[in-house]
């Protein structure tokens, strides 16, 4: 089980270059930066600074879109990183959520990101590529070949199909494991049937995590089902709640949900959190003392997780960072 961090971009930028050295030095070896450019700075940027204060942690968009930048340029932007970093660079890819509906625009459809990931492998490989109409190809003189890593986040059954056809990887944003096996199983099955070879496939559960008083702990992750709550909605308007296609546990929750305000994607102070109950603040996050965290952890391992991926935007983040790596890690190691 590898272990993960995801930063917002509000974090100021000395606090994260500390962060990223802590965190290398407990154990965990990915770092992830929320990437939505109009809510949060720019996350290439940020993931540039922190390459250069650690030397073996991975960095990634969590996640990044196929609409936001020009294909190309996401590509050079890529293949520059992994190139600078010595391999550390991988990327989430999404339909662009936050990133798209805070303009007022719709998230790409899962055939453009299927076609993204493609073409943006094939730039950073050092291949030539006609995408999106351009009159000529593009070919990057400086490619070295690198094999970029895509995880695709997924709920939905068709975009868990997506993901295990065309991605490297799966982000799922829940810690409850029966419903990440659900979703894991859905993902491997359609890349076994597309004839991929799934033994290398991962699988990364973030979710936030926290320790103290239940009520504290509570209090500190609530917007965090508000926000896969937004989500579950999008699945639930298009297969609605009795077709079998998405488990009852995951749509009963969002019964009284009222709305999402995108400008305050993934914070506590988002005004439509009265919907989420305690009972599911626990089932989606890991919460409780260490032997609590331990348990979930392993849980989550055995549904299939490959790597648990802390969502810290919870306050608290040094002393989260210090005890996972003093008690948590090395239960798995």
């Amino acid at each position: 089980m590898e272990f993960g961090i995801t930063f917002k971009g509000f974090v100021s930028p000395n606090r994260a270059r500390n962060l990223v050295r802590q965190a290398e030095e407990a154990g965990f070896t990915q770092c992830w930066f929320y990437d939505s450019h109009i809510l949060w700075r720019e996350s290439m940027v940020a993931m540039a600074m922190c390459m250069e204060h650690t030397t073996k942690m991975k960095f990634a968009p969590c996640v990044t879109s196929p609409d936001v930048r020009d294909w190309s340029h996401a590509a050079s932007t890529f293949g520059s990183l992994a190139l600078q970093s010595e391999g550390r660079f991988e990327i989430g890819l999404g339909r662009g959520d936050s990133a798209n509906r805070v303009m007022g625009k719709k998230p790409a459809t899962l055939a453009r990101l299927a076609e993204f990931s493609q073409k943006v492998k094939a730039m950073i490989r050092g291949e030539e590529v006609t995408y999106d109409g351009c009159a000529v190809p593009v070919k990057f003189p400086w490619a070295t070949g690198y094999e970029l890593p895509v995880h695709i986040a997924a709920y939905g059954p068709k975009a868990l199909a997506t993901a295990g056809q065309y991605g490297d990887g799966l982000i799922l944003q829940i810690g409850e494991p029966d419903l990440v096996k659900w979703f894991t199983d859905q993902a491997i099955a359609a890349g076994k049937e597309a004839g991929r070879d799934m033994s290398d496939f991962k699988v990364i559960a973030a979710a936030p995590a926290y320790f103290g008083s239940k009520e504290y702990m509570i209090e500190k992750t609530k917007w965090f089902p508000a926000m896969v709550g937004n989500h579950v909605a999008d699945i639930v308007e298009k297969y609605g709640t009795d077709s079998g296609l998405v488990p009852k546990s995951l749509t009963d929750y969002i019964e009284k949900r009222r709305g999402y305000d995108y400008s305050k994607h993934g914070q506590s102070d988002n005004p439509y959190l009265d919907f989420i109950s305690d009972d599911i603040v626990e089932s989606f996050c890991v919460l409780g003392d260490d032997d609590a965290h331990i348990a979930k952890v392993k849980k989550l391992q055995e549904a299939g997780a490959t790597q648990f991926n802390i969502y810290l935007d919870s306050g608290d983040e040094e002393e989260i960072i210090a005890h996972y790596g003093n008690h948590i890690i090395p239960a798995f190691r």
